[in-house]
C-alpha cells in the first residue's frame, strides 16, 4: 500500500537525515582542507538524495488514504523545513571555511566555521526538536480524534440498536392493535348474539305465559261446563 511504502521512504529519510547531522555537528568542526571539503561534498551528495527522497514522498502520498495523508503533510514540510537548514548550513560552513587565502594555505582561525556551522546546527537541532514536538502532539491529536471516532461509531451502532429496537416494538404493537380491533369485532357480534338470544328467551316466556293462561283458561272452561252447568 502506498502509506507503508512512505513509511519506508520516511525511515530512510530519517536514516539519511541522521548521517547529514552527524557530519556537520560531529565531523565537520574537526577536519580541515581538503577532508573538511569532502565531508561537506557527502552532506551536499546527501542533501540531494534527501530531495529526491522527498519528491517520492510527495508522490506517494497522493495515492495515500484522506486520514493518513494530512499528518504526512505536515510531516513533509517540516522535513523540508530541516533539509533547507542542512543546506544552508553546508553552504555557510563551505563559505566560512574556504573564502579566504589564509584558510586555504592553512588551519582555519579559531571558532571560525567550526563556531558558524555549531550555530547553523544547533538551529536545526532546534528545528527538530520542534519539529519532533508537533509530530507529537499531532499524534496525540490524531488519537484523540481517532477515540473520538470509536465513540461516535459506537453512539451510532447503540442508535441503530434502539432504532431496530423500537420498530420491532412498533410492529408488536400494530399486531397487538390488530388483535385488539379483531377481540372487539368479536365482542361485537358476541353481544348481539347475546342480544339475540335475550330477545328470544323473554320471548320464548311471554309465549310460555301465554300457553299457560290459555290452559288455565281451557281447564277452567272444562270445570265450569262440566261440574257447574246442567
Amino acid at each position: 500500500m502506498s502509506s507503508e511504502r512512505l513509511e519506508a521512504l520516511q525511515d530512510e529519510y530519517a536514516s539519511l537525515y541522521e548521517t547529514m547531522k552527524s557530519k556537520l555537528e560531529n565531523q565537520l568542526p574537526h577536519h580541515h582542507g581538503e577532508e573538511k571539503k569532502r565531508l561537506i561534498r557527502d552532506v551536499e551528495r546527501s542533501t540531494e538524495e534527501a530531495n529526491l527522497l522527498l519528491q517520492e514522498m510527495e508522490e506517494e502520498l497522493k495515492m495515500a488514504p484522506p486520514t493518513y495523508r494530512g499528518q504526512t503533510l505536515s510531516r513533509l514540510r517540516g522535513y523540508r523545513k530541516e533539509l533547507d537548514a542542512v543546506q544552508r548550513a553546508t553552504q555557510l560552513a563551505g563559505q566560512l571555511g574556504y573564502s579566504t587565502r589564509k584558510d586555504l594555505l592553512g588551519p582555519p582561525e579559531p571558532w571560525g566555521a567550526a563556531a558558524g556551522a555549531d550555530r547553523d546546527v544547533s538551529s536545526v537541532s532546534a528545528q527538530r526538536t520542534q519539529l519532533l514536538q508537533g509530530t507529537e502532539h499531532l499524534g496525540r491529536t490524531s488519537e484523540s480524534l481517532a477515540r473520538s471516532h470509536r465513540i461516535a461509531l459506537e453512539t451510532e451502532n447503540i442508535g441503530h440498536d434502539i432504532i431496530d429496537e423500537l420498530g420491532t416494538q412498533h410492529d408488536q404493537l400494530d399486531r397487538t392493535h390488530g388483535r385488539l380491533v379483531d377481540t372487539g369485532e368479536n365482542l361485537s357480534k358476541s353481544r348481539k348474539i347475546l342480544k339475540n338470544m335475550s330477545r328470544r328467551l323473554v320471548t320464548n316466556k311471554l309465549l310460555l305465559s301465554c300457553i299457560i293462561i290459555l290452559e288455565l283458561a281451557i281447564l277452567g272452561a272444562v270445570v265450569y261446563l262440566k261440574f257447574f252447568k246442567k
